[in-house]
């Protein structure tokens, strides 16, 4: 490990995290010690610890909870080369969508990134044949939506074997997996089945997200939203099971408490920054300025979620098990 005096970073992912204190990335996750405060942290630091970049809203699925439903134009080269000297002291960047493998120069979206930031691609994987072996050792990893088995994964998601043929074009080409998976009702009983999956794939982790009240996910039946006390329940469950089993993958769960009201900074495609989800909102964002326009560490300062961003990052407002315990 290098030690940047409280920051640590495994030397292969080093990267110029901006001078944070109190806490570590270990590859795909952030770290605080339990005695590390949360307020200081956030106080501590000049911009976010992580964001999401949308470099495209087009994609090629139709997934029933997606909350991203409008459409713009992509960002350039040049705008995305913009926006990254804007988020400079920002640990960590999800070059996200839409579906962020659509764009055809995705290859070379991920070189304007790579060598400044931490780089993580959510996908449904469909499109990885075309780019895994270009952006191979460039990202920190791929976090693959993953709702479990064929018939579920195509009820909520798409098409299970399009997204398992790009699953292997990815682990062909060594690039690290995790696994998200949005929570209905009507999916509670495949949980386990998914964090199987997941450990025959190799994954590091399987992240359960609640859906919310926004684009397709407006039009979900009421009883497929769980409360947080059901999806505390179920995660409690779900830790019991992966021990039982001797499953691998780290477990990490996500609620929509007021803990973590607003810790997303996400990046619209025309260099809109808003936070997200804020619950009085309307469509739940609430702008925080453009990055095209002012550096990250300006918006940072009148960014009002400080402390949940942090508290989030580094895993004190979620349910987490560490992988392979």
């Amino acid at each position: 490990m290098t030690d940047l005096g409280m920051l640590t970073v495994p030397p292969q992912r080093h990267r110029d995290l901006g001078g944070g204190v109190g806490y570590a990335f270990n590859g795909q996750h952030f770290d605080a010690p339990k005695d590390a405060d949360v307020a200081t942290i956030a106080a501590t630091l000049q911009a976010p610890l992580s964001v999401i970049m949308q470099v495209t809203k087009v994609c090629d699925y139709d997934c029933s909870f997606c909350s991203e439903t409008l459409r713009m134009p992509d960002p350039t080269l040049e705008q995305l080369d913009q926006i990254r000297q804007h988020l400079a002291g920002v640990a960590r960047v999800f070059l996200s969508g839409g579906e962020p493998l659509m764009r055809k120069d995705f290859g070379e979206v991920v070189d304007i990134f790579t060598g400044h930031h931490i780089v993580a691609v959510p996908t449904n994987a469909t499109h990885a044949l075309d780019h895994a072996r270009n952006i191979a050792g460039k990202i920190s990893y791929a976090n693959v939506g993953f709702e479990g088995p064929r018939a579920t994964f195509k009820r909520v998601r798409g098409d299970y074997d399009k997204t398992m043929a790009g699953v292997r074009a990815l682990q062909e080409a060594g690039i690290p997996l995790a696994l998200s998976a949005v929570v209905y009702r009507s999916t509670l009983s495949v949980l386990p089945y998914t964090v199987q999956i997941a450990d025959v794939l190799g994954a590091t982790k399987v992240k359960l997200i609640l859906p919310l009240r926004k684009g397709n996910a407006l039009n979900l039946a009421d009883h497929e939203f769980i409360t947080t006390e059901e999806a505390e329940t179920t995660f409690a469950r779900l830790k019991e099971q992966r021990a039982e089993m001797q499953w691998s993958p780290a477990l990490r769960l996500t609620a929509w408490t007021p803990e973590n009201e607003g810790h997303m900074i996400v990046i619209e495609p025309n260099g809109t920054a808003r936070a997200w989800p804020v619950y009085d909102a309307p469509d739940l964002w609430e702008n925080l300025g453009n990055v095209l326009e002012e550096p990250i560490s300006e918006i940072w300062k009148r960014y009002r979620f400080k402390e949940n961003h942090v508290s989030k990052y580094v895993g004190r407002s979620i349910h987490a098990v560490a992988q392979g315990v």
